[in-house]
């Protein structure tokens, strides 16, 4: 977890070019050029053109947007989580999910502080058996920090959350799944559903190719999708039914059991405008009314419609953990503390730490804390398991000079010298590395073993 460290001079050149960078916008002369880039792509362009990519800072933000992409955390949605970008470390974040076609991804971002970044949105679709390759298939504009996309197939995603280099903030993703059609009976929900696809049918001779809707009789059935009636007729099985192309999915839909039929062939419909009213007409005579409703993919042929209409009413967790704790060292305060894939105590188990092990907060999410462990690696820790450094675990005195360290590492940079008989108050411990706060409130690193004069407290 190492910077380089840019003296002042370099410093202030990145930061002109970077500036540079922003004052280029597509909305200028370049509008042709990155017509068809993403917001992402063209800030890439943007370094590359800058010969900023070349420099250490422009390599750990490219770098840390491939990571997000190639190894993110699995996490279960409806999803929310509160996190920190530090403006002297470049960060991205990416969240893996399983969403089912008939199903749309909705995210939202929030930020807050005083020099809030613009933060990159790319959603890509991360197919297992090509588990090198993203293909990207949405992102969000360069001024929103929202975006939606309708699922087209069964296949986990990758969301990528990236800011632009050099700004800090603190940020709020949340991540949901909607339902790409309406609902098709009118004032009801998922709850009316009580048959669902696949179920058998005639003895077992055939599969059900559908769900039904229970409603009262004459309860009014409506448009799903905007579209165009293309049937309006009767057959033994269905009854009184109505066909609906929606052309811009390219699928039909199928209304069957109705009672009444209140629309024509080739009329146009919005969403919500009543197609028929509820009946058990066709093969449902002596049931309950209800709506037999289908999806008709073309070419592919009928569709679970389940994930097309049901909404899930479940919220995402809150976040319950301190806020003071984003981007700030904390240490484990149990033996034997697990460090987990997801937030859940099922989710499979990617490392075990000892107690006063240090560890780095990124985010939090519910009551659990997304942390970085000093080898670089991510992963989710119940808040009951970490405590805040607030208090030192003891206090010495350095017998000998020492190198205070940026990270605890070999190949760490020193940030200064210490000279013998310098009091360190030892904040969290590894095997070979302490870390230690010195007067002054600074804090970095010390390779062990040490040899103190004084050592008092735990």
């Amino acid at each position: 977890m190492s910077l380089t460290v840019f003296n002042k001079h370099s410093f202030y050149i990145f930061w002109l070019a970077l500036l540079c960078i922003q004052a280029c916008s597509p909305k200028k002369a370049l509008r042709g050029v990155f017509k068809k880039q993403t917001p992402y792509e063209r800030y890439q362009k943007g370094l590359e053109e800058a010969k900023l990519d070349q420099t250490a800072l422009g390599q750990q933000w490219l770098a840390a947007g491939a990571k997000a992409l190639q190894g993110p955390v699995p996490i279960t949605l409806p999803f929310k989580e509160t996190g920190y970008f530090p403006a002297d470390r470049p960060m991205a974040t990416g969240y893996q999910f399983t969403v089912k076609e008939g199903q749309k991804v909705s995210v939202k971002v929030q930020t807050k502080g005083t020099a809030v970044p613009q933060v990159f949105l790319d959603l890509f679709e991360a197919d297992p058996a090509t588990p090198a390759e993203r293909k990207q298939v949405a992102h969000a504009d360069s001024t929103a920090q929202e975006l939606e996309y309708e699922v087209e197939e069964d296949l986990p995603h990758v969301l990528r959350l990236q800011p632009e280099l050099l700004r800090s903030g603190q940020y709020t993703v949340t991540i949901e799944t909607q339902p790409v059609l309406a609902f098709p009976v009118q004032g009801k929900d998922g709850r009316a559903i009580q048959s669902v696809w696949g179920q058998d049918r005639d003895g077992g001779k055939r599969k059900h190719e559908g769900i039904d809707i229970f409603a009262p009789r004459n309860t009014p059935v409506i448009a799903s999708a905007q579209g165009v009636v293309s049937r309006v007729n009767t057959t033994p099985i269905g009854g009184k039914v109505v066909w609906l192309q929606d052309p811009g999915r390219n699928q039909s839909l199928y209304y069957a059991h109705l009672d009444s039929q209140l629309v024509q062939p080739g009329q146009r419909v919005s969403i919500g405008d009543t197609l028929g009213l509820m009946g058990n007409t066709g093969n449902a005579r002596g049931t309950a009314p209800h709506l037999h409703f289908g999806i008709y993919k073309y070419g592919r042929g009928a569709v679970d419609p389940f994930p097309y209409v049901y909404k899930n009413q479940e919220k995402p967790a809150p976040v319950k953990v301190s806020e003071k704790q984003l981007g700030a060292w904390t240490r484990v305060s149990k033996t034997n503390a697990s460090v987990r894939e997801s937030p859940s105590t099922k989710a499979n188990v990617l490392a075990t730490l000892e107690k006063n092990l240090p560890v780095q907060v990124v985010a939090g999410t519910a009551d659990w804390y997304r942390v970085e462990l000093p080898n670089g690696q991510q992963g989710f820790m119940a808040s009951s398991l970490l405590e805040p450094m607030d208090k030192p675990l003891q206090t010495l005195r350095l017998q000998e000079t020492a190198h205070l360290l940026d990270a605890s590492h070999a190949q760490a940079a020193a940030k200064r010298m210490l000279p013998a008989d310098t009091s360190v108050q030892v904040l969290a411990k590894e095997t070979d590395f302490w870390l230690v706060k010195v007067a002054g409130g600074e804090t970095g690193w010390l390779a062990m073993p040490l040899t103190p004069q004084t050592d008092r407290g735990k």
